[in-house]
């Protein structure tokens, strides 16, 4: 599980930062890519990675703003050209729908695989054996939503070793005491599968702010979250500035992690106005709250670990 960054800029493209993308590599988890939020050129920016577009499963679009949602329909219809067959499921606010049809519509738009739209509400947005996604509503002035993407526990492995010892030969027999049953064997012993198995390995979670001035919403997202992305827009001296255009500064960021108990902030979505070292000092603002913090930048990749 690892999260590349594709774009990681503020608004409109600069020339070391695009506008906002950020991939979810979950190739050994389920051999496909998630995105998170698709500006202009997201595309383009694929180009410089490993990604192959048809790997991208699902997409979760955070707001309407521009920046977030103009490299859509292109990736979406670039998708069929690229060896895509698979369902793509787009999740977004109210609006989503309208925006994506419209623009392949008049396009003329012919996609080779399965396309579902999926306008979202606070909740839980999407569940399998292996994830659960969960959406809250997050401050930015226009429906907006952060996401919470949550690893389901992973069960402990059969301990094949310890079951040799106790006399137990491999067979048909050790797929139900994986399961976790209890069994009789051939010799009259009675086992109980769960007395051979590790136990389970914890699930990793990640916590996406999306654009957003702080709040509550956010800290429920990333409570006990591996990792936190959060947008930092502005430094901590322009707290009043982000406030006013529903952005947040790298001290909100940070603590909003501190008391979400996250294990790693990544700050994202940077003004351009900040090039260089004044970076570096973004990221030390966030330290002197959340000391584990750092700043994203373009094809960044941040593998995340379990606890």
């Amino acid at each position: 599980m690892e999260l590349l960054f594709l774009g990681t800029g503020a608004g409109i493209p600069a020339k070391t930062r695009n506008v906002t993308s950020v991939a979810l590599k979950l190739l050994e988890e389920r051999r496909s890519v998630w995105l998170f939020d698709c500006g202009e050129a997201t595309q383009h920016q694929i180009l410089h990675t490993s990604i192959k577009p048809r790997k991208i499963e699902k997409i979760f679009i955070t707001h309407l703003h521009g920046d977030h949602v103009y490299g859509l329909p292109g990736l979406v219809s670039s998708r069929s050209f690229q060896g895509g067959e698979s369902l793509l499921t787009v999740y977004g606010p109210k609006g989503i729908k309208t925006y994506l049809e419209t623009v392949l519509d008049a396009t003329g738009t012919h996609l080779t695989y399965p396309l579902v739209i999926e306008e979202i509400e606070e909740g839980i947005v999407f569940e399998d054996d292996q994830f659960i996604v969960t959406a809250k509503s997050v401050v930015h002035g226009i429906p907006a939503f952060g996401y919470r993407i949550e690893e389901k526990d992973i069960p402990g492995a059969l301990d094949a070793e310890a079951l040799k010892e106790a006399g137990i030969s491999p067979g048909p027999v050790y797929q139900k005491l994986k399961n976790g049953e209890t069994v009789t064997l051939e010799d009259g012993r009675t086992v109980n599968g769960a007395d051979f198995i590790g136990p389970p390995k914890k699930g990793r979670i990640i916590a996406i702010s999306g654009d957003t001035k702080q709040c509550e919403n956010v800290k429920i997202l990333a409570e006990n979250a591996d990792v936190l992305v959060h947008e930092a827009t502005f430094a901590k001296g322009d707290r009043e500035l982000a406030g006013d255009y529903y952005h947040s500064t790298t001290e909100q960021a940070a603590e909003t992690a501190k008391a979400a108990g996250a294990g790693q902030l990544i700050l994202t979505h940077i003004s351009a106005r900040y090039q260089g070292e004044s970076v570096n000092e973004l990221v030390s603002e966030a330290k002197g709250i959340f000391p584990n913090s750092t700043a994203a930048f373009d094809f960044y990749e941040y593998e995340v670990k379990r606890r």
